[in-house]
C-alpha cells in the first residue's frame, strides 16, 4: 500500500532526549489491518517497545493514534487513543478522551503521535502543522491542568488543542490521568505518570488541513442516516433515552442501584440507599447549568455541574459521570453530590483518574474501620466513611505524595501488598487496575469480563450485565447464526452461554475503540461503522461479515499477544479480588450473592476454548495465521 484515503500517511516522532521531530510514513498494511486507535496503537507498541520495558523509564512511550474517521463529519467519532505500557498494571494501555484533540492531530497531518525518550528539563511539545517545537516548561511545571491549559492558550490561542498534566503526574502517581480541555480525561492506568517521566508537561497543536474520504457522497449519506437512525433515533440502542433530556451517564446509577449492582463501601455493598434523592440523576440536574457534546456528536451527553451553595460554593465540572458518583460517592459511602462535584473538580485539576481515587480511597476508609491503618498511620486524618473533607485531604496528599499520600499514590494492589494484615483481600482490583462501578457478583460474567479485558478490571471491553440483567444482547448480532439486537431470555446466575456473550461483546468494542466510534454510539451494532470506515477508506471488503470477524479477533488478539509477552498468564486472569468468590454481598437487592469459583473456571475455559488461547491463555500459532498475523505467529511459540 502506498497511500489510502481516511488516513494522511504519516506519524510523528518525537524524541524528548535529543529534541528532535521526524515524520515517518503510516504502515499502511497494519492500518488496514487493525484500522487505528486500540489496534492500530498496539501493534505499533508491541513494535515500538522491547519486552520488559520499564513503564516509568524513557524506553517507554506514549502513542497517540487517531483513527479513519477522525476529522470527519462521522458523527460521535471525536475520540483518540493514548496508547502506552501502564505504570499502574504492567501491561497493556489504550485510554480514550473526546473532544478536538485527534481531530486537530490529524488536520496538522498526522494519524499518530509518537513522544519517547526523556526531556532533560521539564518541557512541552507544540505542534502547529509541519512545524513542531520542544519548548521549555519550567514555568508551567507545579501548575494544574487547568492552571497549564490558560497558560498555552493565553501564549497560542484559544482555538489550540492542549493534552496536560498536573502535579499527580509529575509526581508519578500510579494512576495520574493526562487531561485535556479542562474537563476530558484520558483517566485509566496512569498515562499522566509516562508523562511525567518523561519531564513531558503538555503537547498542544493547532491543524488547518482537511481528512479526505474515498467516496464523499456515500459517506456523507451514511453519516447522515448513521446520526438519525442509530444516534437521535436509538431504535435499538440500549441507552434508548435522549441524553439531552435527562442526566446523561449518571442515569445509570439508578439503575445499577435497583439491581444491587452500584459499588457501595468499597464494593461491600450493591445499593445504597441515599443514592436517589441525594446522589442519582434528579439531583444531578437540579445542579446542571448546561450540556455538552463531543465534536460531530448529536448525543450531548455530558453535564456541567455548578454548586451555588455551602462549603463547596463555587465549584464547577463537567461530570460528575455514573462512575464518578459510584466511586468517590457510594463507594466511599458520600452522599453529599456538592463535595462529590469539588471531588471531582479537584481530581481533574491535580490530574488523577477519579475511578482509581474512589477505590485507592474506599480501601484505605475500610483499613481505617478494621484497625489496619491507625489516625497515625493517616498522617492525622481520621478517614472514617463518607467523610469528604478527609478525602480532599486524601487527594491532596497523593498527589504530592505527601505522607500516606506516598503509599496510596501506588494504587490498592500495591499499597496492599505493602500494609498486608488482611488488607489484600478487599483490594478491589484485577491485574492492578481499580474495578469500575459494576459489583461483579451482582452478574456472573462480569467476573469473567474482568479478568479477560486487555487494560486490566475494565468494563469497557465487555459490559455483560446489560445481557444479564436487562436480557438485551448487547453485541455485534450474526444474523447467519439466528442472533438479533432484541431483548433474550437469560438466566441472570447461570453460567452456561456467558463466555460467548464476553467473547462476542468483546470483538464489537475491538472495532469500536479502533474505528475511534464513542462508547455510547451504536451499542448493538457493527454494520454502520464498518460501512463509514470502508466509505472513509475505500476499503470495500470490510463489509463483508466475515472480515468484520476477523478484523475485530485480530485485534482482540494482537492486545494479548503484548500483554503475554509481559509474562501474563492464566493465573492472572484468574487472581480476582478475594471478595468476589469468598464474601457474599451484604445488603439490598443482591443480598447474599457471591459467585462460586467453579463457575467462574468454567467460564474461563470456554472463553479460552472459543478464542483458540491454550490452557494458559497464550494464542495458537494457528490462530493467529487463520487472522492474518503471520508476523506475530512465529513469536509466540517463544513467548
Amino acid at each position: 500500500m502506498t497511500s489510502v484515503r481516511g488516513y494522511k500517511g504519516k506519524v510523528l516522532r518525537v524524541n524528548l532526549t535529543t529534541k528532535e521531530a521526524v515524520d515517518e510514513p503510516l504502515n499502511l498494511e497494519w492500518a488496514r489491518k487493525y484500522v487505528g486507535g486500540m489496534g492500530l496503537g498496539a501493534r505499533m507498541l508491541y513494535h515500538e517497545i522491547p519486552k520488559g520495558t520499564d513503564p516509568l523509564s524513557p524506553e517507554n512511550k506514549a502513542i497517540i493514534v487517531t483513527g479513519p474517521l477522525t476529522g470527519t463529519i462521522a458523527p460521535a467519532c471525536g475520540k483518540y487513543a493514548l496508547v502506552t505500557k501502564s505504570p499502574l498494571t504492567g501491561i497493556f494501555l489504550d485510554s480514550f478522551a473526546g473532544g478536538y484533540f485527534g481531530a486537530e492531530l490529524k488536520y496538522a497531518g498526522y494519524d499518530a503521535l509518537i513522544v519517547e525518550g526523556k526531556a532533560e528539563n521539564p518541557s512541552y511539545v507544540w505542534i502547529k502543522d509541519e512545524k513542531v517545537k520542544i519548548e521549555d516548561a519550567e514555568s508551567l511545571w507545579g501548575k494544574d491542568t487547568h492552571e497549564t491549559e490558560d497558560a498555552l492558550k493565553e501564549k497560542y490561542g484559544k482555538d489550540i488543542s492542549v493534552l496536560t498534566i498536573g502535579p499527580a503526574g509529575e509526581n508519578l502517581v500510579r494512576y495520574a490521568l493526562v487531561n485535556h480541555e479542562y474537563y476530558r480525561q484520558h483517566g485509566r492506568g496512569g498515562a499522566g505518570a509516562v508523562f511525567g517521566s518523561k519531564n513531558l508537561k503538555a503537547v498542544a497543536v493547532k491543524g488547518t488541513g482537511r481528512v479526505e474520504v474515498a467516496d464523499p457522497e456515500g459517506f456523507v449519506e451514511a453519516a447522515k442516516e448513521t446520526t438519525t437512525r442509530h444516534l437521535i433515533e436509538q431504535p435499538d440502542s440500549l441507552f434508548a433515552i435522549s441524553w439531552k433530556d435527562q442526566a446523561g451517564t449518571p442515569e445509570l446509577s439508578g439503575w445499577t442501584n435497583e439491581v444491587g449492582a452500584l459499588p457501595t463501601k468499597n464494593f461491600q455493598s450493591g445499593f445504597f440507599k441515599e443514592m436517589g434523592e441525594k446522589l442519582g440523576p434528579e439531583a444531578v440536574k437540579k445542579l446542571r447549568v448546561r450540556n455538552r457534546a463531543c465534536i460531530q456528536c448529536p448525543m450531548a451527553c455530558s453535564n456541567f455541574l455548578k454548586v451555588e451553595e455551602g462549603p463547596y460554593a463555587g465549584s464547577m465540572v463537567e461530570g460528575p459521570e455514573y462512575e464518578t458518583l459510584a466511586l468517590l460517592g457510594s463507594n466511599c459511602n458520600l452522599s453529599d453530590l456538592p463535595a462529590v462535584v469539588a471531588l471531582n473538580l479537584l481530581c481533574d485539576r491535580m490530574g488523577m483518574d477519579v475511578i482509581s481515587t474512589g477505590n485507592t480511597l474506599a480501601w484505605a476508609m475500610e483499613c481505617y474501620e478494621k484497625g489496619i491503618l491507625s489516625k497515625e498511620d493517616l498522617d492525622g486524618v481520621e478517614l472514617r466513611w463518607g467523610d469528604s473533607e478527609a478525602m480532599i485531604t486524601m487527594v491532596n496528599k497523593i498527589a504530592r505524595r505527601e505522607g500516606i499520600g506516598d503509599l496510596l499514590a501506588e494504587g490498592v494492589k500495591r499499597a496492599s501488598e505493602k500494609i498486608g494484615k488482611g488488607s489484600e483481600r478487599f483490594a478491589m482490583q484485577v491485574k492492578g487496575l481499580e474495578l469500575p462501578a459494576y459489583e461483579p457478583r451482582a452478574a456472573i460474567s462480569m467476573p469473567l469480563a474482568y479478568a479477560t479485558a486487555d487494560r486490566g478490571g475494565c468494563h469497557l471491553r465487555s459490559w455483560p450485565i446489560g445481557v444479564e440483567v436487562w436480557g438485551t444482547f448487547w453485541l455485534d448480532a450474526d444474523p447467519e447464526k439466528g442472533e438479533k439486537n432484541i431483548p433474550i431470555e437469560t438466566e441472570r446466575w447461570n453460567p452456561e452461554g456467558k463466555a460467548y456473550i464476553v467473547y462476542r461483546q468483546q470483538h464489537h468494542y475491538g472495532l469500536k475503540f479502533s474505528s475511534i466510534m464513542c462508547d455510547f454510539a451504536l451499542p448493538p451494532i457493527s454494520d454502520p461503522i464498518a460501512d463509514l470506515v470502508a466509505r472513509a477508506t475505500g476499503w470495500d471488503d470490510i463489509r463483508d461479515r466475515r472480515e468484520l470477524e476477523r478484523t475485530s479477533e485480530r485485534i482482540i488478539n494482537m492486545t494479548r499477544l503484548f500483554n503475554v509477552r509481559e509474562g501474563l498468564r492464566r493465573k492472572d486472569d484468574e487472581a480476582l479480588p478475594w471478595r468476589i468468590f469468598n464474601e457474599p454481598i451484604q445488603d439490598g437487592p443482591t443480598k447474599g450473592v457471591q459467585i462460586k469459583y467453579k463457575d467462574f473456571k468454567k467460564m474461563l475455559e470456554e472463553y479460552y476454548e472459543l478464542r483458540q488461547w491454550d490452557e494458559n491463555g497464550i494464542p495458537k500459532k494457528e490462530k493467529l495465521i487463520e487472522l492474518g498475523m503471520e508476523d506475530l505467529a512465529e513469536e509466540v511459540e517463544r513467548l
